[in-house]
């Protein structure tokens, strides 16, 4: 099957706030996104066009690129922030360069093990590299095995940098980084 990826345009927030309840429902959406189904059902469209806008092609903050197939049904997305030196990132840390943080990773699960997913990150990664990062990271939940396997296949290395996870005392999440060569 051919698959087009790209980022998204701000009209297609329908098709975002779609894929992201699909998302939301996965097994393991609960160490993988710091949202839950309900919380996202709940929200207002204008919370999707925002988040659209704010991603879409053309965007310098942020970029939501997307695996669509030929019938236009989107089947994968991640998204990727531009965090700039001198602030602090989500969790309070401080931001040393700047750098593309990589949120929101979902594949359908019938186009799993494809190299889909590894066609997502080529994508995002170079989106950042023309955006002028110096490197690209994620957070990644301790227990999520599955994610950290497919992180460490396209390039990404533990830093180092445990961030612990306030809504869920005890459990933790790790920082993995791509160092622009």
């Amino acid at each position: 099957m051919n698959y087009v990826i790209r980022s998204i345009r701000a009209d297609e927030w329908p098709a975002a706030k779609a894929l992201r309840l699909v998302a939301l429902q996965d097994p393991v959406a609960h160490l993988a996104f710091l949202e839950t189904y309900e919380d996202a059902v709940a929200r207002p469209d204008s919370f999707f066009q925002e988040r659209a806008e704010s991603a879409a092609e053309g965007a310098t903050g942020a970029q939501q690129i997307i695996a669509e197939v030929p019938d236009g049904e989107w089947v994968g997305t991640l998204t990727v922030l531009v965090e700039q030196p001198g602030t602090k990132d989500w969790a309070g840390f401080p931001v040393e360069r700047k750098q593309g943080h990589i949120v929101g990773v979902f594949v359908r699960p019938e186009h799993r093990g494809i190299g889909l997913t590894e066609a997502l990150f080529e994508a995002g990664v170079e989106w950042a590299w023309g955006m002028g990062a110096e490197r690209v990271r994620l957070i990644v939940h301790e227990e999520n095995g599955r994610a950290q396997g497919l992180y460490r296949k396209v390039g990404f290395v533990p830093s180092g940098l445990v961030v612990p996870l306030t809504p869920a005392p005890g459990e933790s999440e790790l920082e993995f980084v791509l160092d622009r060569t």
